[in-house]
């Protein structure tokens, strides 16, 4: 009997090890079999995922000198907002899972615009495991939301295609109106054509109806361009910019980009985003800063 405890123990420790061995295969990422589920919050949260950086060398495009900015790199930022009647996701980086494996190392992905025009992007982790990690999948997803629908934003929305899509009449007819602008990838958000669409007209939505989630409207960037407010019980109030700023040097230098659909609807922009922000006493997280985005806390810890 004793010989036979003995060989159970050393099985079930076997069996253990394997298992662990396993898990450390995939990078710590939870397989869709033994993924919790997450339960509604109590209260709103704001998680932030690293979806990669963006390398932009060319600052001249942004009407800025390489000495106005810390950095030229861009982050690329993800979001889930996770609210106690059901969970939106803010915009999905520039490199679609499936295009690559990860590896737990820093890869580059060569992204290929429809122009014939290339961009480069690091990435370590997928949007998709960042999500599982914290017990959610693509279909526990209620509300897809885009700032706007350039590359670096669209990268994992057909993940997405199941939620209802909150998004401004005039950006879906630029996505799917047959001409494409060089900054757009069709194939990364083809399958939103055909989900639940609630096409936005007033300048603020409020998403759960609760003044705790409102999307506004921020056109210039793009003819629908939109921003985030998200109102926290312990953080307070936070606006998440899409691309109405891309570097700080942009608000604090007065600046412009030169590939803005309306540079003066920019500027309006800008001007109706700083009043709503005093309004509501919340801060602006620009996406793309690279130093400021380096400093929020990661997934899976979260802002709530």
């Amino acid at each position: 009997m004793m010989r036979r405890n003995v060989i159970r123990f050393f099985l079930g420790a076997a069996a253990v090890a394997v298992l662990f061995a396993a898990q450390s295969n995939l990078g710590g990422q939870t397989t869709p079999s033994t993924q919790r589920k997450a339960p509604p919050p109590r209260t709103v949260r704001l998680y932030v995922f690293d979806c990669g950086v963006l390398h932009n060398p060319d600052m001249a495009r942004f009407n800025l000198k390489k000495e106005d900015v810390t950095t030229t790199d861009m982050s690329m930022a993800c979001f889930l907002v996770a609210h106690p009647k059901g969970n939106l996701i803010w915009d999905t980086g520039a490199v679609p899972d499936d295009s690559w494996t990860p590896t737990g190392a820093m890869l580059t992905q060569h992204v290929t615009l429809p122009d014939g025009q290339t961009r480069e992007a690091d990435v370590d982790k997928s949007l998709r495991g960042q999500l599982a990690e914290i017990g959610y999948s693509p279909a526990d997803i209620n509300y897809l939301a885009l700032s706007h629908y350039h590359y670096d934003h669209t990268g994992n929305a057909n993940e997405f295609a199941g939620a209802t899509w909150l998004v401004r009449q005039a950006d879906r007819d630029a996505m799917f109106g047959g001409k494409y602008s060089g900054s757009l990838q069709p194939s990364t958000f083809s399958a939103l054509q055909n989900s639940r669409t609630i096409a936005l007209t007033d300048d603020e939505y409020d998403v759960f109806h609760d003044g705790s989630v409102i999307i506004k409207s921020a056109p210039g960037h793009t003819q629908g361009h939109q921003v985030l407010y998200v109102k926290l019980a312990k953080t307070g109030g936070v606006v998440l910019s899409g691309d109405l700023y891309h570097y700080p040097a942009e608000k604090t230098l007065d600046r412009v980009p030169t590939f803005e659909f309306s540079q003066e609807q920019t500027r309006a922009s800008r001007v109706a985003v700083d009043t709503f922000m005093k309004k509501t006493g919340a801060q602006l997280w620009i996406q793309h800063d690279f130093v400021g985005n380096s400093k929020l806390k990661k997934s899976p810890k979260f802002y709530e």
